[in-house]
């Protein structure tokens, strides 16, 4: 049984249950594709929202460069 995880960041109030739906469908197909039909029916996607608050690129969190480029 195939296990996707998919890590997005979670802004302007993330994504939406349709879009998350839409996400795990074609990423589904994508690989049933990819694997000559294996795990189409098996697929798990786990979809993991992350807020900007809780990661940082080059030392310095997300939020506050987000926060920056709006200047």
């Amino acid at each position: 049984m195939p296990v996707i995880n998919v890590k997005m960041t979670h802004e302007d109030g993330g994504a939406t249950l349709e879009q998350k739906e839409q996400l795990a469908k074609g990423i589904t197909e994508l690989f049933a594709k990819t694997f000559n039909g294996r795990g189409a029916s098996s697929a798990v996607v786990i979809i993991e929202e992350v807020n900007t608050d809780n990661y940082a690129i080059g030392g310095k969190i997300v939020t506050q460069i987000r926060n920056e480029a709006k200047k």
